[in-house]
């Protein structure tokens, strides 16, 4: 089977890879000269299954309201009138209830679980090599009724059987040796021992070379124009020189611009590009430097150690298709950094990096067929793209195969709206 994905980020790409080696003909098509250029490039560096939580919990309409008045605030609300944003939000509050968010936790802890064992599978085959480490996550918590609220979190890691360990002060510094200096920041944590690190861009343009190995073709530098319908099935892709591309199957790919992609056939993806920040740096001083990933909960912010290089991420801004860097955010990282490991990065020779997550209102991506017969989508994976990507990638190239994907996909498709 011929089959076009759009989208040459580590959704794009690792599909790609599982497609090809289901024996399928594959066609990357990518408006960027190289993957992994947009979303993908420097996100936080998580690999996070027991992380995993959508952003719409309880009390979040009431934090929202205290992070506006907050000089280093994890949620940034522009004023804009659009309808789609107002709508998108209007979805998100509505999954902003305990019985909601335990769903949706469990829903993508689901496929964040099953993707690390992909990985690691792929990983075993492959030899990729990204910078990884398996060396868990610690979210810390700077305050007690933070370490207090965590017991819906732990109830679903343990019904899905992630292993955790609830720590005080002394457990999250024997985890984390540069945390040491600054104790009296924080109370305790919550470690999740399974979690790994890694650098998403480059294990993406690695798995892109396994992929052409694979007879996969990249065309990089090609805008997607539409697609075009004919009966209850798409045609063909159509790029900006008005080639169509004929294909039996087609994969969405493509993040936040999938929502505009599909309304004209009829489908509506409630997608949005919900703005994140990072700052990498090379290690100034080992011994303060994390030695895999730490979550401040207060601000929203992870702190990843890369190799010889740490890369903080967070924060979560909505603010349209706005790509602006904005130098209050790249001080709220700062913040974080300094506070917990101070020193212990080289700020002068920091890359300030900004880019936008594909969001749904309910945390869960969007895997999985559509309403016409041959178009799937893949999709709207928010923040944990980089978790999820292997998991996601194989499910939907079982789907597109038509085999039995191996874990319950029923509530992931685009039906579930």
């Amino acid at each position: 089977m011929r089959v076009v994905v759009l989208g040459a980020g580590v959704i794009g790409a690792t599909s790609a890879y599982y497609l090809a080696r289901a024996g399928h003909e594959v066609i990357v098509l990518d408006r960027q000269p190289g993957p992994a250029l947009e979303t993908s490039f420097a996100n936080a560096g998580q690999i996070s299954p027991g992380y995993s939580a959508p952003w719409a919990a309880p009390g979040i309409p009431q934090k929202a309201l205290k992070w506006m008045l907050m000089k280093h605030a994890p949620l940034i609300l522009h004023p804009l009138a659009d309808l789609e944003t107002l709508r998108w939000i209007g979805g998100l509050m509505r999954n902003c209830t305990s019985a909601r968010y335990a769903l949706n936790k469990s829903r993508m802890v689901r496929i964040a679980t099953y993707s690390l064992r992909t990985m690691k599978a792929l990983r075993e085959e492959t030899g990729v090599s990204y910078d990884g480490q398996s060396r868990g996550t610690l979210q810390l918590f700077r305050t007690q009724k933070q370490l207090d609220s965590i017991g819906k979190d732990v109830e679903v890691l343990r019904q899905d059987g992630v292993s955790f360990e609830v720590l005080d002060a002394g457990g999250c510094i024997a985890a984390e040796p540069g945390l040491a200096p600054s104790r009296a920041k924080f109370v305790g944590g919550l470690r999740l021992p399974g979690d790994e690190t890694g650098d998403c861009y480059k294990f993406t343009n690695a798995i892109c070379a396994r992929a052409e190995a694979l007879g996969v073709q990249f065309r990089y530098g090609t805008r997607i124009q539409g697609l075009t319908r004919e009966g209850n099935r798409v045609r063909g892709v159509v790029t900006q020189t008005a080639e169509e591309i004929p294909m039996d199957a087609v994969l969405v790919a493509i993040g936040s611009f999938t929502p505009a992609l599909l309304k004209p056939l009829g489908l509506k993806a409630p997608i949005y590009p919900v703005k994140g920040y990072s700052i990498t740096m090379p290690i100034r001083d080992e011994a303060r430097a994390p030695v895999s990933t730490i979550m401040d909960e207060s601000y929203k912010v992870a702190i990843t150690r890369l190799g010889g290089r740490i890369r903080v991420g967070g924060m979560a801004e909505i603010a349209g298709f706005d790509s602006a860097l904005n130098e209050r955010r790249r001080a709220t990282l700062v913040h974080s950094m300094e506070d917990l490991f101070g020193g212990s990065g080289d700020f002068a020779e920091a890359h300030f990096w900004t880019g936008l997550r594909p969001m749904t209102p309910d945390g869960t991506p969007i895997i999985g067929p559509t309403q016409l017969a041959n178009l799937y989508v893949n999709s709207g994976h928010g923040t944990l793209g980089w978790t999820m990507a292997c998991g996601s990638a194989q499910v939907i190239a079982d789907m597109i195969s038509g085999r039995a994907p191996d874990i319950e996909t029923h509530d992931l498709g685009l039906d579930r709206y």
